[in-house]
């Protein structure tokens, strides 16, 4: 059996290890247009704010290891440019020599990922963005030559909180720019307001309710008229599904933007399967296919894809979508659905607020924890929960979504 896999980082990654250990015998071959398979990509802010110090510490594989231990072919600066699903090719480009290639498959698997969303702001292409290893390699560079006295980040999610708190670290004068009235807009307002103060007491500027309308040479105008200081412009507005080959090869898109699969993460052809950020996901509480933008998922259903490859009766559960967020000692998560995108479904539910202590109050040390709990008012089934407080927030979130998973009432 001959797998291709296209896209070596968290999902075609996962794949490629779990599908050697069930076939001894299959050519499993891994391109990758990057230089770096297998990253930290959750990592990327933090090696720019110097937490993690080499960019080696970010590399969990390279090329020659993952041969080595699991004889994967393993082939970076190769970019996969178009699927001939007829004949069951792949035709490649080296991008080192621009020499193309084919290869045929018995199997492919597309983790293809997610690209950062542009919008149309003039002069936006001066902006930077941080996908992978060499972008914020790039950026890196820039903030070590000491020449970077301000930055602007355009967009409130959890990049652009994660890289604010990083270059602030760092010296540099930081403004977050976002249109919606808060930050991480995936957070219901009102619980993301302590993680919003945390970020102003530690010196970060918030443009909230706020559009670029240009992006000058250092600096950034707003369409209010104030101007930006930004030696550095890094666009953060958000991410969509990587799916152009899948597009271009006549795979059928979902209503959200991902390529479609079925709950063995196969896509229209048969023999064609997409995993990871590219690939839509069921949502355990609304049934409806969604992105879920989160790397254990990717992993899971990378392990998964293989199981299926392989022969083994395995199919994928809806996902809950999971996620937690840090800065400056806050912690931010989420799990399920907030109270906007039920309103925004017109999903029956119920809210309960919480301010339970991280632990027994005569101990020293003792922190609140504020937590957001929505439940169906009918069956009492949880829907969704969110919490923030500097200790105990994780542990929380993660017995809820067991408690979500496992159908347990409020």
């Amino acid at each position: 059996m001959k797998v291709l896999i296209v896209g070596g980082v968290a999902g075609g990654m996962s794949a490629a290890t779990r599908l050697r250990r069930l076939k001894e015998d299959a050519e499993i071959i891994v391109f990758e247009q990057g230089p770096h398979v297998s990253y930290a990509n959750c990592g990327l802010p933090y090696h720019i704010g110097e937490v993690i110090a080499e960019e080696s510490d970010l590399l969990l594989q390279t090329p020659k290891s993952l041969h080595d231990r699991f004889r994967l072919d393993v082939r970076v600066n190769n970019r996969v440019e178009s699927i001939d699903l007829e004949h069951k090719s792949v035709t490649v480009s080296k991008l080192e020599t621009g020499e193309s290639y084919q290869e045929s498959y018995d199997k492919l698997i597309l983790s293809t990922g997610a690209k950062p969303r542009m919008v149309p702001i003039p002069g936006l292409e001066r902006a930077h963005v941080l996908r992978d290893v060499q972008d914020a390699i790039k950026i890196k560079a820039l903030v070590d030559q000491k020449q970077i006295k301000s930055a602007a980040i355009i967009g409130a999610g959890f990049i652009g909180v994660e890289l604010a708190e990083n270059l602030q670290h760092r010296g540099i004068e930081t403004t977050i720019v976002e249109f919606r009235e808060n930050i991480l807009p995936q957070f219901d307002p009102e619980m993301i307001e302590p993680m919003q103060q945390v970020l102003v007491e530690n010196g970060i500027k918030l443009a909230l309710s706020s559009e670029t309308e240009e992006v000058l040479e250092n600096t950034l105008r707003l369409k209010d008229g104030r101007i930006i200081p930004a030696d550095l412009v890094v666009a953060a507005i958000g991410v969509v599904a990587d799916n152009k080959l899948a597009v271009d090869a006549g795979l059928t898109i979902g209503s959200a933007g991902g390529i479609l699969v079925d709950d063995q993460m196969q896509t229209s052809n048969e023999h064609v399967y997409a995993v990871g950020d590219a690939a839509e996901k069921t949502s355990f509480i609304t049934g409806q296919n969604q992105m879920i933008w989160l790397a254990n998922l990717a992993n899971r259903h990378g392990r998964l894809v293989a199981d299926v490859i392989a022969g083994e009766s395995v199919k994928a559960r809806p996902s809950i979508g999971t996620g937690i967020i840090g800065a400056y000692g806050m912690a931010a998560a989420l799990t399920g659905i907030t109270e906007g995108l039920a309103k925004r479904m017109n999903i029956p539910h119920q809210i309960i607020h919480l301010h339970p202590s991280n632990h027994a109050g005569y101990y020293p040390g003792v922190e609140r924890v504020s937590l957001k709990v929505l439940f169906d008012p009918e069956t009492g089934k949880i829907l969704g929960a969110q919490g923030i407080g500097r200790d105990g927030v994780d542990k929380r979130m993660d017995v809820i979504a067991t408690a979500i998973y496992a159908g347990l009432t409020i």
